[in-house]
């Protein structure tokens, strides 16, 4: 299909995804869905999302076709997880985003030595990859305000072969990112008041909103919903023994254990007191009791500074044992105080 009609029909859909974007309350959700239809519109075969924090580039999202393709998706974010970028550097990414410039590059490794910026190979060289075509934009906000950069990489034509970005996506892209820093900077805000003061993850407000949006998710798509309900063992004892330090502390503790074994999109939340509430999306049955299993797992093997502690799980799925967001709560709920029934400690699935 000629480029120019690639466009036509790509500036028709930008409308729709700036809608979506600006809908998308999940922060980590946002920014894969920000890069995913950025290589989409290029064709690139890989890209990466910065954030700017102060005089740094952190690594938000990475995404490679082909490096996942030989290593596996772990390993590859592993690999490229790397240490922040510093905007003082010579790079790319520090140049656009210290400057507001768009940075279409044909060929990385012939990059003339009077430019304000350089590649370095360090990457290519370390994950036997080679990055050829770049496409490097801003991601600026209406007022100015630089929240980040999207890199794009390496540009594939309809054989496969890596070709320059063509510049008639630049203005696509720019476009694209300008309404990626709105949503960006909305869902900043909306994570704060979203967010649990004791543990950080998401509070019970948030956790309704994201269960109805599911909900209506599953009855479009068809696609599974699990939910995972966990209370920790006798928990007032924990209180009651050694103080509400130790038992915040204790909570606290869960929740790190809990962000650190879950996937970026899995939403954890406190659902209140020493109860916690996990929405797997996508997710069938069989997965969250694997999920549960593990949770539950790791929360006993782990030293608490008090002494053990143990969690009661509850598992139920869309469509398999609701109808509803509502139903789905009641069904894990139920799950749950049958996993306590039967002795804590263990996953009860309805």
């Amino acid at each position: 299909m000629p480029l120019a009609t690639n466009l036509t029909e790509a500036f028709k859909d930008l409308v729709q995804i700036g809608i979506a974007l600006t809908s998308e309350r999940d922060l980590s959700t946002l920014l894969q869905r920000i890069l995913t239809e950025a290589r989409r519109f290029t064709r690139a075969e890989a890209g990466t999302l910065f954030l700017r924090e102060n005089d740094e580039l952190h690594f938000a999202v990475v995404q490679n076709d082909r490096l996942v393709r030989r290593l596996g998706d772990a390993e590859m974010q592993r690999v490229l997880q790397a240490e922040p970028l510093k905007l003082a550097d010579l790079s790319l990414a520090g140049h656009v985003a210290m400057t507001g410039e768009v940075a279409n590059i044909p060929d990385t490794y012939t990059i003339p030595a009077d430019r304000p910026y350089t590649f370095n190979p360090l990457f290519d060289v370390r994950c036997d990859y080679k990055t050829r075509s770049a496409l490097v934009v801003p991601l600026q906000d209406p007022s100015g305000s630089i929240f980040g950069v999207l890199e794009l990489l390496n540009s594939l034509d309809e054989t496969g072969c890596v070709v320059p970005f063509d510049p008639g996506y630049e203005g696509l892209v720019r476009s694209l990112a300008s309404q990626a820093a709105v949503a960006i900077r909305n869902a900043r805000l909306e994570d704060l008041s979203f967010k649990d003061a004791l543990t950080d993850v998401y509070n019970r407000r948030y956790f309704m909103v994201r269960i109805e949006e599911e909900s209506r998710r599953h009855l479009r798509f068809a696609e599974p919903v699990s939910l995972v309900l966990l209370d920790l063992d006798h928990f007032k004892d924990v209180n009651d023994r050694f103080g509400h330090r130790a038992g915040d502390e204790a909570l606290r503790e869960v929740a790190r254990l809990l962000q650190k074994h879950s996937r970026n999109f899995t939403v954890v939340t406190r659902y209140g007191g020493d109860e916690f509430a996990v929405l797997l999306v996508n997710t069938a049955k069989a997965g969250a009791v694997a999920y549960a299993e593990r949770i539950r797992e790791v929360v006993d093997e782990h030293k608490f500074a008090h002494g053990s502690v143990t969690v009661s799980l509850g598992v139920a799925s869309l469509p398999e044992d609701a109808a509803s967001g509502d139903d789905l709560v009641v069904a894990a709920d139920k799950a749950m105080y049958e996993a306590k029934r039967r002795g804590r400690n263990r996953v009860a699935a309805v």
